[in-house]
């Protein structure tokens, strides 16, 4: 399946490039100054899953190999980007290219470090400067495709959901916190407009706002539009964590109340919202989360594993995670009838447990 990327947008010393380290241990320049970040960075980062966990423990695999989601470090953004102000052209570039947004928004306060630190004021300047870049691409766009449409009448529902774009970003409001209709902002992805992807909000905490991490994202949860996923993050806990061995990280994280920490959720909140789902194979020695696309068909997910596996499908013996866990092994949930026998048309569900029967 083609990779999709998440990228990380934020005003400058929002704590972007750090959260960028944390999650897939990257090297992206941090200091206390604004464009610290001026080249656009991608890396990698692992989605921890519990149930993967449980399957390798079960199977006692010799290796376990977890699902992952592309995050890329883009530009800092400052007021006027969408008229070339700082890095603005290669910021919103940037955003054009990835599929998702992940903006990080500042709550902590450091008179050492300077920048907006009340996280709905920074909201606010990230949307008025994605909006107005949004607006002036569709204003050129409509143009062009009024033309075209006069000579492909095809083109007008295209036409139409632009001129409705335009109302929305002309009183301010970003797509995403609009009211047009699903379709009409399925026809506008073709046009990439930055305020159509899909949004998570990661709010940087310093260490004596945890506490208050629900009433602060909540504000900014309200500020979004309310269907907007915000997590709150005290990124250099984090950075301070994940820079420990294994039992050393797990003792900082538990001595703070963090738990696992955010990074796990930040990472599978990512995967989710780029429409990513997980199925697994497990044995003695490998098991292994694989990811497909939201409603894929068992040939398509056994093209995930081997092109082979699709060209030649003939079954999938199938079972949820969880039931196989409770019979304890793959041979007992075959022994006692529990594994499904499925074709073709079945619609793997995230968490099933397969193995594919094929022919080539």
């Amino acid at each position: 399946m083609p990779v999709e990327r998440l990228g990380l947008i934020g005003l400058p010393n929002s704590g972007k490039s750090s959260l960028y380290n944390a999650l897939t241990g990257g090297s992206a320049v941090v200091a206390q100054h604004p464009f610290s970040t001026t080249e656009t960075l991608s890396g990698v980062a692992i989605v921890p899953d519990k149930r993967l966990d449980a399957l390798s423990k079960m199977s006692k695999s010799k290796k376990t190999v977890y699902a992952h989601v592309e995050f890329v470090d883009i530009a800092g953004l400052v007021a006027g980007a969408n008229a070339g102000e700082g890095l603005g052209n290669r910021f919103l570039a940037g955003i054009r290219e990835v599929d998702a947004v992940c903006m990080v928004l500042r709550a902590f306060q450091d008179e050492n470090v300077p920048g907006e630190s009340d996280p709905v004021e920074a909201l606010g300047i990230l949307e008025l400067e994605l909006v107005l870049a949004d607006l002036a691409a569709c204003e050129t766009l409509v143009e062009r495709r009024r033309k075209s449409a006069r000579a492909d009448k095809t083109l007008q529902p295209e036409v139409d959901a632009l001129e409705k774009a335009i109302e929305v970003l002309t009183d301010g409001t970003p797509i995403y916190k609009s009211a047009l209709a699903p379709e009409v902002k399925e026809i506008l992805k073709g046009s990439f407009l930055l305020t159509n992807k899909a949004l998570l909000i990661v709010v940087n905490l310093g260490e004596d706002q945890l506490e208050r991490s629900s009433e602060i994202c909540e504000q900014v949860r309200v500020s979004a539009g309310g269907s907007v996923d915000v997590l709150g993050v005290c990124v250099q806990l984090e950075s301070e964590a994940m820079a420990l061995e294994g039992s050393e990280r797990e003792e900082l994280l538990a001595g703070l109340g963090l738990g696992e920490g955010a990074l796990p959720r930040v990472a599978q909140a990512a995967y989710h919202m780029l429409g990513r789902r997980t199925f697994f194979t497990t044995g003695d020695k490998e098991s292994r989360a694989w990811t497909f696309r939201a409603g894929a068909k068992a040939p398509e997910c056994a093209g995930v594993i081997h092109s082979d596996l699709q060209r030649g499908f003939i079954r999938a013996e199938v079972i949820h995670w969880d039931e196989l866990l409770e019979l304890g092994s793959w041979n007992a949930a075959k022994s006692q009838g529990k594994l499904g026998v499925e074709g073709k048309d079945y619609e793997v569900k995230d968490g099933d447990v397969l193995e594919i029967r094929f022919n080539v």
